[in-house]
Order: C-alpha cells, then sequence, then structure tokens
C-alpha cells in the first residue's frame, strides 16, 4: 500500500524516503495519477479540515477513492460529538488521572503527533487519543473537576497552528510512524480482503470460542479473506480493514457500538452493525417493534412509574420482569408474589424509567434460530438449566451453569418456529440474529431478537460443522464486493 502525505508544506518532510510520497494537496485532488492510484493510505496534514476546505476535500476524495485517509471525515465528526468525547473519556478515566496527576492547574491541553507528545510521560494517554481519534495531529483539552481530570475536546491540528519549534520532532515521529512494520502481519500471498475480528480475551463467556474462532478463519482464508484478531485498544486500526465481525458482547455505552459506528462509517462491512446494536440490546424497543407488526409474543408490557400498580392485576403470578438492556438472562427475574414484584419494581425501575413485564410461559427449552442476511442458518434447542426456569443460572458468581443444548437442521426445526423468527428478525435489518422462540401448546412466540448470537464449537456448529462458516464468510464477501463496486 502507498504511503502518501498530503500538506501544504512538503519542503518539511524527507523527499528520498522508501516508504512515502509527499504530495501536495491540489495535486492530489486534481491529478490523475492519484485518483487511479488502487491502494494508498493517505495522511491528511493540511492547514485546515474545515467543512469544505481543501484539507475537507483530501480526505472526502480519499474515501471515494477507496484510499484510507488519516483522518477519515467521520473522524473529523466524531471530533465534535459530546457524547462519544464523553464515552471516551470514561473509558480511559485511569490512565487519565494517573497521566495529569502531577498537573497543578485546572485546564491542561495535549498535544498528540503520530500517537506521541513531546514530553514522554504523556506517551500512553498520547498513544490511545491517537489510535482512538486517527489524526495525524491531534489536539486534546482536559479540564479538572471534583478531583477528576475530564476530556472536555478533541480536534485535529491544522499544520499552521503547529509552533516551528515542534516539526522537527513530528517529522521524526512520522516518519518512524511509517516505518514500523504493520502490527498486524500479512501472509506473502496478499488476501483479497482482510477481517478484523474484535475480542475481549478476559470474557469469560465470550459469545464465540477459540475453536470456532479458528473454523471461521480457515473458511476465511479458502476463499481468500486475512483475519486479524484485535481489542478495545485497536480501534486506530479499524481503516486498515474491509471488515469487522464484533465476537464481543455489545451494548449501546459501549466500546463495541463505537467500534462497530466507526467501521460503519469507514464503509467497513459490519456485523453486528450499529443499528442492529441499538434495537436488539434495548427490550423496550423490541417489544414496541414486535407488538406493532403483530409478531405472536407472550402476553407483554412496557412498564413505567405511572402503571406499575397494574402489574399483578394484569398478569398474576408468576410474571417476569426484564430490564431493557439485560442480556445472557441477567436482569430477568421471575417474581412469585406480590413482595417480590414491589422489590424488583423498586430495583428496576430505579436504573430504566421504562421496563418490560411479560406472562410467564413455562417450557422445558426455548428455540434458538440463527439468521444470517435474512436466511435461517441453524437451529438449536437451548434446554433450561438444572433446578431453574431460565437456560443459565448465575447464582455461582464465579461460573455460570448452562442447561444442555441440541442441535437440529433447519429443515427439522418446527417450520412454524422458523417462519416467526424470520419475521422478527428482518424486523431490525440483514445482519446475524440468535431469535428466541418459545412453543407452548403448539403455537410459537418470540422471546427476544439477539444480536451478537453465540457461535460456539460443538453447539451452534454441530450440524453444518466447516459449512456454517463458509456460508457466512461468503455472505461478508459478497458484501464486501457489493461495497467496492459501489452497490448498496
Amino acid at each position: 500500500m502507498s504511503i502518501l502525505i498530503v500538506t501544504d508544506n512538503p519542503q518539511r518532510w524527507p523527499s528520498d524516503h522508501p516508504a512515502i510520497s509527499v504530495v501536495d494537496p491540489k495535486d492530489y485532488i486534481t491529478e490523475t495519477r492519484y485518483s487511479e492510484l488502487r491502494s494508498a493510505k493517505v495522511f491528511n496534514l493540511c492547514q485546515t479540515y474545515r467543512y469544505q476546505s481543501v484539507g475537507y476535500y483530501v480526505s472526502l476524495l480519499a474515501e471515494a477513492r477507496g484510499h484510507r485517509p488519516v483522518p477519515s471525515v467521520a473522524a473529523m465528526q466524531d471530533w465534535k460529538t459530546r457524547s462519544i468525547i464523553r464515552l471516551i473519556s470514561e473509558d480511559l478515566d485511569d490512565l487519565i488521572l494517573k497521566s495529569l496527576a502531577p498537573i497543578k492547574s485546572t485546564r491542561f491541553t495535549l498535544s498528540v503527533y503520530f500517537g506521541k507528545n513531546m514530553a514522554k510521560r504523556y506517551d500512553s494517554l498520547a498513544w490511545k487519543l491517537f489510535n482512538l481519534f486517527q489524526a495525524p495531529l491531534l489536539r486534546a483539552k482536559f479540564i479538572l473537576e471534583k478531583d477528576r481530570w475530564q476530556l472536555t475536546s478533541v480536534s485535529g491540528i491544522s499544520a499552521a497552528d503547529v509552533p516551528d519549534a515542534h516539526w522537527p520532532f513530528i517529522v521524526e515521529t512520522g516518519v518512524e510512524h511509517f516505518s514500523r512494520p504493520r502490527a498486524f502481519g500479512k501472509p506473502k500471498n496478499r488476501p483479497r480482503f482482510d477481517m478484523a475480528i474484535l475480542r475481549n480475551m478476559d470474557d469469560p463467556e465470550p459469545p464465540s470460542d477459540d475453536v470456532a474462532l479458528q473454523r471461521f478463519a480457515k473458511a476465511a482464508a479458502a476463499q481468500g479473506v486475512a483475519v486479524d484478531t484485535i481489542s478495545r485498544d485497536d480501534y486506530g486500526s479499524l481503516p486498515e480493514f474491509d471488515a469487522l465481525f464484533i465476537r464481543d458482547t455489545t451494548a449501546v455505552n459501549h466500546y463495541t457500538y463505537r467500534f462497530a459506528r466507526r467501521a460503519a462509517a469507514e464503509g467497513l462491512v459490519v456485523i453486528d452493525d450499529p443499528q442492529s446494536i441499538v434495537r436488539c440490546t434495548n427490550k423496550v424497543y423490541l417489544a414496541e417493534l414486535l407488538l406493532r407488526h403483530k409478531i405472536p409474543v407472550p402476553r407483554t408490557m412496557v412498564v413505567h412509574r405511572d402503571n406499575m400498580d397494574q402489574l399483578a392485576e394484569q398478569f398474576g403470578f408468576p410474571c417476569v420482569l426484564k430490564k431493557p438492556d439485560s442480556a445472557f438472562s441477567r436482569g430477568v427475574v421471575k417474581v412469585k408474589d406480590q413482595g417480590e414484584l414491589d422489590e424488583k419494581l423498586s430495583e428496576f425501575i430505579a436504573d430504566s424509567e421504562l421496563i418490560i413485564a411479560q406472562e410467564y410461559l413455562p417450557t422445558t427449552f426455548d428455540w434458538r434460530i440463527g439468521i444470517f442476511d435474512r436466511q435461517p442458518l441453524f437451529a438449536c434447542k437451548y434446554y433450561m438449566a438444572k433446578g431453574h426456569w431460565q437456560i443459565v443460572r448465575h447464582d455461582n458468581p464465579t461460573q455460570s451453569r448452562y442447561g444442555k443444548l441440541e442441535t437440529l437442521p433447519v429443515e427439522l426445526a418446527p417450520r412454524k418456529a422458523v417462519q416467526v423468527a424470520l419475521k422478527a428478525a428482518n424486523l431490525i435489518g440483514d445482519g446475524l440474529y440468535g431469535v428466541d422462540v418459545k412453543e407452548s401448546e403448539g403455537k410459537f412466540y418470540v422471546i427476544e431478537v439477539n444480536d451478537n448470537p453465540n457461535l460456539n464449537s460443538g453447539c451452534e456448529d454441530a450440524v453444518l460443522k466447516g459449512e456454517l462458516y463458509r456460508r457466512m464468510v461468503e455472505i461478508f464477501v459478497k458484501r464486501i464486493e457489493q461495497r467496492k463496486a459501489g452497490v448498496e
């Protein structure tokens, strides 16, 4: 891949470095040798990134040409988004406090040049910010409030705002950055596409085990896709890839959502896409959606402070209460009497203005229908954990206990279960979903649609085995090809 430094001041950069080409921004915008360049990483060091300025168009046209600009237009927008700044500040809280502890004033500005600061003691924080916001030259502002440092704003530094005394350091760190071997090694025979799998290696209950991901990577390699595992610290590497597969438990107020959002903005094929994460991880949204489209569900009620006293009369006992963002059976309780109901309502309403109540349908197992690209992929029976009413029991703080699992060919699963699962999943999108369906008295009811469903070796892949992963990779490849061809 070619490396281009697009700058109004080309004389500041070494012209004989074998890894880089220094380009005037107007040349990059107008000359056909750059518009026809097949693959390039473009470091945009223009005087300004203001909307519709030359610097803005360098990054915008780089994206249109299939190049990888730093910063991207999406990154420029992230600098302006308060919610993203706040979430990242919370993520980096410990590092920020440690790095800025010696500072005596209540305000601090950190200049980040290719992931470094001129004072080495800030390098860890500078590198994190560079990875998160992806600008060659970056300015982060902090304020001390109630004895805690907060990140308040981030912006790209225009080349015009850099003091002359800083340029030798910038050039040195820039050249060092360009000369560094890529963190994710490439095979000698270059693959067609690159895919990142986002994982949390410390998660005791990940959505996929090591063997399943090895099988996925093997299927990917057979179709010309190189797979690299990344972690939450690799946010800045996303533009290096063509696709992102999230194999980490998702939530909206979580780094997985920021990865999905950034990947989608950068033009990657991403599973789970941010819209699916928003829709699936909130049970209030799902309840309204399924009811509006007349998908069969257990009797359901959206509960708030003004109607919570009607619950006992509406449902009787036992009944089920669900926090909107519950996952893996956590935040879902069965209450057996008025005392338990009042206790759990008080607890749940304190966290969320809306919660879900449903009638209790006792079954020995739930159907889990896996859907990808609007087609059924697998069918499983998830049996209830021994002595428990859910498929997973969390009464042991160090280890959850699951019921047994049985996988069937989709063709042998009840046709009505598959049909109702498809209808529900198609309301969310065309991603990868696990639809939970209960069978009661010959009828099938959707319990929820999950993004990020489990895919574990010997479980969900027990019937299709390697074919399951081959089909999944095939869908990724088809979508990558469509994106590159400009087909949506």
